[in-house]
């Protein structure tokens, strides 16, 4: 089927957000927008119902006094109370802020400040807790909403969802045209977001994305046929990170129903259970599920280890023949029938057995991986953006993909290579308008004539298929004078180590490159169950001869795929895996490889001694 590249869709773009879900709503009132779960159920929301809650939640912004563009925090997690705050935000002409729950309340303070947020809507207790103790430095903040723990009445200054939905109903019986005359007022270029980069360097930077940047990035997906109505997306990204938001406006450009639960360590069973068409997710949840997988089998052996690796010897085949136009001989096609019985369809079932793809994105996908899971019969796309792009810039196609890339850049945007530096430039309607009160970084990184300067390095194929090599600021060069793209090595080691976490290469003006690396603590788990070391902590085990062993084995193998000058001479095994918490990984699981550095300089020195 040939991909639509028309950009025709562009002459029809909605003004806005607010009218794009309106139009939603009238299109289709009466099927399933949402589900999310309450206890152990899943309950369903028409695009009516929703549409109801939203606009007197909206209502209830504006009866507090809200105004065009004037900011309103979210902190939450990912929940189907996040949606209806959002969309009530850009219903009411105001500006949704994202703050991760995750967030310390220093930079929950910073945030919340530097946007001027009038009203903020905090999960619980907990969230409001950060909020309370710096009132003080928010002089701005007039409300805060709580969507699951205590009040300080409906007049005080915390108050419930529903206080500010029976606030929206009075004002909506005095004004019932109010959320439509509101929305229509709306200009296209009015702030619509504001999203703090979590960065990995200083303070969180505000990005200003503006009404038109979301509707292009929903109708551009639309206009591709990629998702329709009869879809059902599985949601568990943080809605303050742009991948999450981005899957919203594309929600409401195609009609397709979300079940939502942003629970991470739920994942898997929520697909079990929900048997979605589709979900977006970073590469850390497929590199998990692909390790798991495999260990799994490793500690079944025997027999079934066999036909295991057996299969995928087989479906690897068959893909190569078919990706390259080529017929599958009989025998050949007869024996991965077998295994598509025996072993593929079980690993489509544990992710619902119905998913038509996966989309990748926030982070580089070792293609290796994208053919394993390939071979089973199950797509990952993988696209490129960053929050500066409203997340959406490129995409593979479902009838249109290449392994290794990241897709076709967006119809309706451009993109080009610097010639020089050999940096990704895009330019096009999701483009951020700038940073909020920056304007010399702004400059930095928007140029006079529109283009995004990404701070990645890239590179673009003859049929447009673009390619990432990694940041610019994280290539580095050895002593010996050769460029080194850490990224690619590690995302290469993640293939080959079924147990890895992370893998950070550093060898910056050395002579040769060494690792840090991590384990994934539940696969590790599983290893010393099935090596009789059950009951050992994991800074025990990372310890051990054995595992040391292992890890040492799974380098060399590594090795043996690297150039000469990329190869590991020495690594170390860090005593704990990096998380959010520590401060070593972003919210949206990006390392943050400075603070890594950092925080573990002497070990990275003695690998040198």
């Amino acid at each position: 089927m040939p991909v639509n590249r028309d950009t025709s869709f562009l002459d029809h773009l909605a003004p806005n957000v607010a009218v794009q879900f309106l139009d939603r709503v009238a299109k289709s009132p009466d099927t399933e927008a949402y589900r999310y779960p309450v206890g152990e159920q899943w309950e369903s929301v028409t695009w009516r119902e929703t549409g109801d809650r939203v606009s007197a939640l909206a209502a209830g912004l504006l009866a507090l006094g809200i105004e065009n563009e004037q900011r309103v925090g979210i902190i939450s997690n990912t929940r189907y109370e996040w949606i209806l705050a959002d969309l009530a935000i850009m219903c009411a002409a105001a500006a949704t802020t994202t703050v991760y729950p995750t967030t310390i309340e220093e930079d929950t303070s910073y945030i919340l400040g530097d946007a001027e947020c009038r009203v903020v809507f905090a999960e619980d207790d907990e969230q409001v807790a950060k909020v309370r103790a710096r009132r003080n430095e928010l002089p701005h903040l007039e409300k805060v909403v709580v969507i699951d723990g205590a009040t300080d009445g409906p007049d005080g200054w915390v108050i419930g969802l529903d206080d500010l939905a029976a606030l929206g109903a009075a004002h909506l019986a005095e004004n019932p045209d109010v959320i439509e005359q509101t929305a229509k007022s709306i200009a296209p270029d009015q702030l619509a977001t504001l999203i703090y980069t979590s960065g990995t360097t200083g303070r969180p930077k505000g990005v200003r994305l503006r009404h038109r940047s979301w509707v292009y990035e929903g109708a551009a997906i639309e206009s591709q046929r990629i998702l329709d109505e009869t879809d059902l997306q599985f949601l568990w990204l943080p809605m303050a990170h742009s991948f999450g938001k981005v899957l919203l406006s594309t929600q409401l450009a195609c009609g397709f129903a979300t079940a939502v639960d942003g629970r991470v360590e739920r994942i898997v069973d929520n697909l079990g259970v929900v048997k979605p068409t589709f979900m977006g997710a970073a590469p850390r949840i497929f590199e998990k599920a692909h390790g798991k997988i495999v260990t799994m089998q490793e500690a079944e052996g025997g027999a079934k280890e066999k036909i295991f690796k057996k299969a995928f010897e087989v479906g690897t085949k068959v893909d190569r023949l078919k990706r390259e136009g080529k017929s599958v001989p009989p025998l050949l096609k007869l024996q991965h029938g077998l295994f598509d019985k025996l072993v593929f369809s079980k690993v489509r079932e544990r992710f619902g057995g119905r998913v038509r793809f996966f989309i990748s994105g926030a982070a580089a996908l070792n293609q290796e991986i994208a053919e394993w899971f390939h071979a089973a019969g199950i797509k990952i796309l993988e696209g490129y953006g960053l929050t500066e792009t409203s997340a959406g810039a490129f995409v593979n196609h479902p009838e249109d993909y290449k392994f290794g890339t990241v897709g076709l850049v967006f119809p309706g945007s451009e993109v080009k290579i610097d010639e020089e530096s050999g940096e990704v430039l895009v330019r096009g309607p999701q483009v951020m308008d700038g940073y909020h009160n920056l304007p010399e970084e702004t400059a930095k990184t928007l140029t006079e004539d529109g283009w995004l300067r990404t701070g990645d390095k890239g590179s673009l194929d003859a049929d447009g298929f673009l390619s990432i090599t990694g940041r610019i600021k994280d290539l580095f060069k050895t002593s010996g004078g050769k460029y080194i793209a850490p990224s690619a090595i590690e995302a290469k080691f993640k293939a080959v180590c079924p147990y890895a976490s992370q893998f950070m290469v550093f060898g910056n003006d050395r002579n040769y490159c060494v690792a840090l690396i991590t384990l994934d603590p539940d696969a590790l788990a599983m290893w010393a169950e099935e090596h009789g070391k059950q009951g050992l902590s994991y800074e025990e085990l990372v310890k051990t001869d054995e595992v040391q062993a292992m890890v040492a084995g799974y380098v060399d193998e590594l090795n043996s795929r690297l150039n000469r000058w990329e190869t590991i001479k020495k690594w170390k095994l860090l005593e704990h895996d990096l998380t959010i918490e520590s401060g070593e990984m972003t919210p949206s699981m990006k390392v943050k490889r400075n603070v890594v550095e950092q925080n573990h300089q002497a070990q990275i020195e003695a690998l040198y001694a």
